[in-house]
């Protein structure tokens, strides 16, 4: 595990999760529990979970460490483990849980966590990352290119659910009272991006619309990440690139003579150049990659 995420005291030991989800969002959250010492147990249904036969790797993932159970809703009694939870989070459509009659104790925390919430137009609707990510108009400047990151269902969704889980523990610490938590990844996934509502400082600064802040072929068919925002960064860069005519041109929506310019040398040979220069350039790394730089 990376250094970042070892912990050298685990403040949940002791904490006792039920995670009746599936897929991606409710494992994810019960995962980041687990990382800072909760005890989890998943209870699949008789079918299991459906991700672990669609994406094995992933299941393993989301779910390697935490004890498995499995339980029929329709025919058993609840599991013990459900009923002795510190936390309980259940990912069915609203009203599931109700209609299950599951009778947790006062200082239990429920954490639901939904598509739309539970109410509304879409509330009983059927849904994906992609249709939350759609809904929420974090789609707009891209589509119709698809995220390679489930963004609603691990950030909007499971992140979201284990920071209001988090809180709820405090709050519980301090008053005895166990709370209700509701969680909906569009409205979630929508506050990701509402900050930019009254508009953005330059016209697709987020989608390559400004030279400083783009992705750069290089001559091996890599790509290069620049962020220079800040003027020291981009002068930085331009002085390093022995362009000092494209000092005062950061913002501007082409610049094809930079974007030639990088196509003339590998990406390695480029981060020779400019990495650790305060620049802020970068390489895009493949996932395999990326583990092997971030261990």
């Amino acid at each position: 595990m990376p250094q970042h995420n070892r912990l050298l005291v685990q403040p949940l030991a002791g904490i006792r999760v039920a995670d009746l989800t599936r897929h991606l969002p409710g494992p994810y959250a019960s995962r980041e529990l687990q990382r800072l010492g909760a005890e989890v147990v998943k209870i699949e249904p008789p079918e299991g979970d459906p991700t672990a036969a669609a994406a094995p790797g992933w299941y393993r993932a989301l779910n390697d460490g935490k004890r498995v159970l499995t339980w029929d809703a329709r025919t058993g009694p609840p599991p013990a483990a459900l009923l002795e939870a510190d936390i309980v989070i259940e990912g069915f459509r609203p009203g599931v849980w109700a209609r299950l009659g599951v009778q947790l104790p006062v200082t239990t925390i429920l954490c639901s966590i939904t598509g739309f919430g539970t109410d509304g137009p879409h509330a009983a609707q059927a849904g994906h990352d992609l249709n939350y990510l759609g809904y929420a108009g974090v789609l707009a400047d891209t589509a119709p290119a698809v995220p390679p990151v489930q963004i609603a269902d691990l950030a909007a969704g499971g992140q979201r659910a284990a920071i209001e889980i988090l809180a709820a523990l405090l709050a519980r610490e301090r008053t005895g009272v166990a709370g209700t938590i509701v969680v909906s990844m569009t409205h979630g996934s929508h506050q990701l991006a509402a900050h930019r509502l009254s508009g953005d400082p330059v016209p697709k600064l987020l989608t390559g619309g400004v030279a400083c802040y783009r992705i750069y072929e290089t001559a091996d068919g890599r790509y290069l990440t620049v962020a220079a925002l800040e003027p020291k960064f981009w002068q930085r860069l331009c002085t390093l690139l022995d362009r000092p005519d494209l000092t005062d041109r950061a913002f501007a929506d082409d610049l094809p003579e930079l974007a030639e310019l990088f196509r003339t040398r590998t990406l390695r040979a480029w981060l020779d150049l400019l990495e650790h220069e305060d620049t802020c350039v970068g390489p895009v790394l493949s996932l395999a990659e990326a583990a092997s730089e971030l261990a």
